[in-house]
C-alpha cells in the first residue's frame, strides 16, 4: 500500500481559538504576573502619600484692549479656538518669569526649605522645580479657557501651622493673578518700546522726505520738467492712446485700400485692348464718357453693316463716310481707355505717398513721446519715492497715534479669572479604585503579552501542522500524557487506542508486507521513544501477531526495567558470540510478545552494532517474527541510531511536544535520510489533551466511548445479579403454612 501522504506546507494562521489555547497553556505565567501586578499596584496605592487638589479657571485672548483703538483690530475676542495659542500659554504660566513672582509672593523658598530642607532656604530654581511637579494645566476643549490645578499635601490654610505652606488652592489663586498681571505688564512694555521705536523711524522718515523733494525740484529745473499735475508719475506724451489708435486704424484702411486700386490697376494693364474696354466699365464703376463713346461706336459699326447689305460698294460715298466715323470713333475709345489707365495709376501713386507720409508722421510722434519718456525718468523716478515716503509718513503716523491711545485703554479681557480655586477636603491621588483597576488591567495584558512573547520565542512542536510544515512528513499517531504501559493496564486501557491507531498507519504506510524490523528514533533524550516502542509491541502483540522488542540503546538500556525482568544477557551478548539466539531471547507475561535486552556493553566493543554479526541478527530475526522494534539512543548524540536506521525495514521518529526546537528535529530526519533510512513518520508524545483541544478527538471520543461501554456493562452486571436474587413467581394462588 502507498504510504500516508503529506499534506503541502501551508502558510501558519492563527486561529481564536489557538489564542485560547496559548493562554490555557501559559496560564501559570499570565497568572503569576497578573498577582504580581496587581499586588505592586495596590501596594504602592496604599503606601503613596495622599494629596489635596484644588482648580482655577482663567479664560485668555489675545493681546488685545477692551475696546478697539483708532486703527480698529482684525481680532475679535472669543475667536476661534487655536490649540497652538493656548499650548503656548501653559509655557508661559509655568515660566520662570510667572513662578518666581508667585514664589516671592508666597515666600515659598522659606517655608518649603523648611518642610523639605530642614529649614535650609531653597535656591529659586529648585523652588520652581518643585511647583512645577505640583501644578497640572489642561485646556477646557474648543475653549479658551485654562483650568490651573495644584497639588498640595494638605487641604486647606492652617494659621496654627505656618510651616505647611500655602495650600493647593492659594497657590492656584496665586498663579493665576501673577500669570494675569505678566501678561498686562508684559503688553504695555511692548506697546511701549513699539511706540518709541515709531517715533524714532518717523524722525528718519521726514528727513528722508526733506531730502527727496529737494532733489524732485532740481531735477525739474535740471530737466524743465513741465509737470502741471503733482499726482502724475509720467509725462504728457504728445500723441495720446487713443489718437495713435485712430491714426493706425486710418492708416490699416488706406494701406488696405491701395492694395486693392494697385490690385486692380496691374490686372487692367495685362488684358488686351478690347478687354480693357469692357473690364474698365466694370472694374471702375464705369465712365460716361467712355460709355458714350462706345455706344457711339457700336451704332457706327451697325451702320457700315447696313450698307454692306445693301450692295452699295466699298467705293459709294456713303459707305466710306460711315467706314471712317468708326476708325475714328475707335481711336477715341483708346485715347479715352489711355487716359482712365493712366489716371487710375497716378491714382495709387498719390495713394501709395499718403500712406508713406502718414506713416512717418506716426512714428515720429512716437520716437519724440518715448525721447521725452526716457529723458524725464529720473524726475519721476525721484517725484515716485517721494509719493511713497509721503504715503508712509502718513499710515506711520496713523499707527503712533493709534498705539498710543491704545495704552489708555483698559486690558483687562486679556486673562479674565473665571472660576477662584476652593480648598477641597476629600485626597484626589492616590486615586485607589482607579489603580487597583490599572493594576488587574495591566497584569492581565502584561501577563498574557509575556505568555504570547514566549510562544513566540518557544520554537519547539507544537502542534501536527508544525511537523508536517517543518519536517514534510506525516504524522503516524499522537500519544497523551501520562501513558502508562500497556501489559500493565491490560488491552482495555484507555491509552491502548492511540498506540491501535499509530500500528493502523504503520501498515497502511508500508509499501511491502515483508518490510517488519522497525526502529523508534528521537532527537533528544527523554521523548518517549522507549515507552512508544514496549506499548507499540505491545498492541500488535496484543492483537495476535508474533512481536520482538530489541533494547538496542547499549548505553542507557530502559525496556528491562519496564518488563522487570535482568539485562546480564542480551544483545552484546549474541553479537559478541557468548551465547546463542535462544539464550539471551526471553519471554514476557504475554505469549506472543518477546524480548532481547540490551546485555552488557564492553567499553571495546562501542561499534558492535555496524557489525556483519547485526545483520545476519536482523535477517535471522526478520525470519523468525512477524514484526522486530528496535529501540535506539538519541541519533543526535551517538552514531548508533543512524546505523539502525540504516539497517531496519522502517524507522519511526518520536517527537515530544513542547520539548526540543523544531532545527534538532528537523536535523535528525535529515540524519535519518542521509544513511538511507525509510523514515515512515512522525509520533507526536507526550500532548497534554486537557490543555489543547486540537488534540481532543485523537483520545477524548475513545476515552468517552469506553467509559460509557463500562458503565452499560456494569449496569448490565447489576441487573443480572438482582434478578438472579428475586425468587422466582408462583403461577398458582399463594399457600400460607400457617393457615
Amino acid at each position: 500500500m502507498d504510504p500516508l501522504k503529506t499534506s503541502p506546507a501551508q502558510e501558519s494562521k492563527l486561529h481564536f481559538l489557538d489564542y485560547w489555547r496559548i493562554i490555557r497553556i501559559r496560564k501559570t505565567v499570565i497568572l503569576a504576573v497578573f498577582l504580581l501586578v496587581v499586588i505592586t499596584a495596590t501596594l504602592v496605592t496604599f503606601i503613596l502619600p495622599e494629596s489635596f487638589a484644588a482648580a482655577a479657571r482663567i479664560k485668555i485672548e489675545r493681546d488685545v484692549p477692551d475696546i478697539s483703538g483708532p486703527g480698529g483690530s482684525s481680532y475679535i475676542a472669543g475667536g476661534p479656538y487655536d490649540p497652538y495659542f493656548i499650548q503656548t500659554e501653559f509655557e508661559v504660566i509655568q515660566s520662570e518669569r510667572v513662578l518666581s513672582k508667585v514664589i516671592e509672593q508666597l515666600n515659598l523658598n522659606q517655608i518649603w526649605g523648611v518642610k523639605y530642607q530642614g529649614g535650609q532656604r531653597l535656591k529659586t530654581s529648585e523652588t520652581i522645580d518643585l511647583l512645577k511637579h505640583s501644578i497640572d494645566l489642561s485646556p477646557v476643549r474648543n475653549t479658551s479657557l485654562i483650568q490651573i490645578r495644584v497639588f498640595s499635601d494638605h487641604p486647606e490654610d492652617n494659621p496654627s501651622r505656618p510651616n505647611d505652606g500655602p495650600c493647593a488652592a492659594t497657590i492656584a489663586n496665586t498663579i493665576a493673578e501673577a500669570y494675569k498681571t505678566d501678561r498686562l505688564d508684559q503688553y504695555l512694555e511692548r506697546t511701549r518700546r513699539g511706540v518709541k521705536a515709531l517715533e524714532e523711524s518717523m524722525g528718519e522718515l521726514q528727513t528722508n522726505i526733506t531730502v527727496a523733494q529737494k532733489k524732485v525740484d532740481d531735477l525739474r529745473t535740471e530737466l524743465k520738467i513741465n509737470d502741471a499735475d503733482p499726482m502724475s508719475l509720467s509725462p504728457t506724451p504728445m500723441l495720446s492712446s487713443d489718437t495713435v489708435k485712430q491714426l493706425n486704424g486710418s492708416l490699416m484702411f488706406l494701406e488696405t485700400e491701395q492694395a486693392k486700386m494697385e490690385t486692380q490697376l496691374n490686372k487692367l494693364l495685362e488684358l488686351k485692348l478690347d478687354e480693357q474696354r469692357a473690364a474698365i466699365q466694370t472694374a471702375i464703376g464705369g465712365d460716361s464718357e467712355l460709355g458714350t463713346l462706345l455706344n457711339e461706336l457700336d451704332l457706327a459699326q451697325q451702320r457700315v453693316l447696313a450698307l454692306e447689305k445693301d450692295y452699295l460698294g466699298t467705293e459709294n460715298p456713303a459707305f466710306l463716310n460711315a467706314k471712317k466715323m468708326v476708325v475714328e470713333l475707335d481711336k477715341k475709345v483708346d485715347v479715352r481707355v489711355n487716359g482712365i489707365l493712366l489716371g487710375l495709376k497716378n491714382k495709387v501713386d498719390a495713394g501709395n505717398a499718403q500712406v508713406v507720409e502718414l506713416r512717418r508722421k506716426l512714428e515720429e510722434a512716437k520716437k519724440n513721446d518715448l525721447e521725452l519718456a526716457e529723458r524725464s525718468r529720473p524726475y519721476f523716478e525721484a517725484k515716485g519715492r517721494l509719493n511713497e515716503l509721503v504715503a508712509y509718513r502718513q499710515v506711520l503716523s496713523m499707527k503712533i497715534a493709534s498705539d498710543k491711545t491704545e495704552l489708555t485703554i483698559p486690558k483687562s479681557a486679556m486673562v479674565v479669572i473665571e472660576d477662584h480655586a476652593v480648598p477641597s477636603l476629600k485626597p484626589v491621588r492616590p486615586n485607589k479604585p482607579l489603580n487597583i483597576a490599572l493594576g488587574i488591567v495591566i497584569g492581565l495584558v502584561v501577563g498574557v503579552g509575556l505568555a504570547f512573547f514566549i510562544e513566540y520565542l518557544d520554537t519547539s512542536v507544537k502542534t501536527i501542522d508544525d511537523v508536517e510544515r517543518s519536517l514534510q512528513a506525516p504524522v503516524l499517531g499522537v500519544v497523551p500524557q501520562n501513558v502508562g504501559f500497556l501489559l500493565d493496564e491490560g488491552a482495555e486501557s484507555p491509552h491502548a487506542e492511540a498506540y491501535r491507531v499509530l500500528r493502523t498507519n504503520l501498515l497502511f504506510s508500508r509499501k511491502d508486507d515483508k518490510l517488519n524490523t522497525v526502529a523508534v528514533v528521537s532527537a533528544g533524550a527523554g521523548e518517549g521513544k522507549s515507552t512508544t516502542i514496549f506499548n507499540l509491541a505491545a498492541v500488535f502483540a496484543q492483537n495476535g501477531s508474533r512481536v520482538l522488542m530489541v533494547d538496542s540503546d547499549l548505553r542507557r538500556p530502559t525496556l528491562h526495567k519496564m518488563l522487570r525482568i535482568s539485562n546480564s544477557l542480551g544483545l552484546t551478548n549474541y553479537l559478541l558470540k557468548q551465547n546463542t539466539l535462544e539464550e539471551v531471547i526471553q519471554t514476557t507475561s504475554l505469549p506472543t510478545l518477546d524480548f532481547l535486552a540490551s546485555g552488557k556493553l564492553p567499553s571495546s566493543s562501542l561499534g558492535i552494532l555496524s557489525s556483519g554479526q547485526m545483520k545476519e541478527l536482523i535477517t535471522e530475526l526478520k525470519r523468525r517474527y512477524d514484526f522486530v522494534f528496535f529501540d535506539s539512543p538519541p541519533i543526535m548524540g551517538v552514531s548508533d541510531a543512524s546505523i539502525l536506521a540504516s539497517e531496519v525495514d522502517m524507522t519511526i521518529q518520536v517527537i515530544q511536544y513542547r520539548r526540543y526546537p523544531q532545527p534538532m528535529n528537523i536535523r535528525a530526519k535529515q540524519m535519518i535520510e542521509k544513511v538511507g533510512g525509510n523514515l515512515i513518520g512522525i509520533v507526536l508524545n507526550n500532548i497534554n489533551v486537557s490543555q489543547d483541544e486540537n488534540y481532543y478527538y485523537y483520545s477524548g471520543y475513545y476515552n468517552e466511548y469506553y467509559s460509557k461501554s463500562e458503565e452499560a456493562t456494569e449496569a448490565e452486571s447489576e441487573a443480572g445479579t438482582e434478578a438472579a436474587e428475586k425468587p422466582a413467581e408462583k403461577s398458582g394462588p399463594d399457600i400460607n403454612p400457617k393457615y
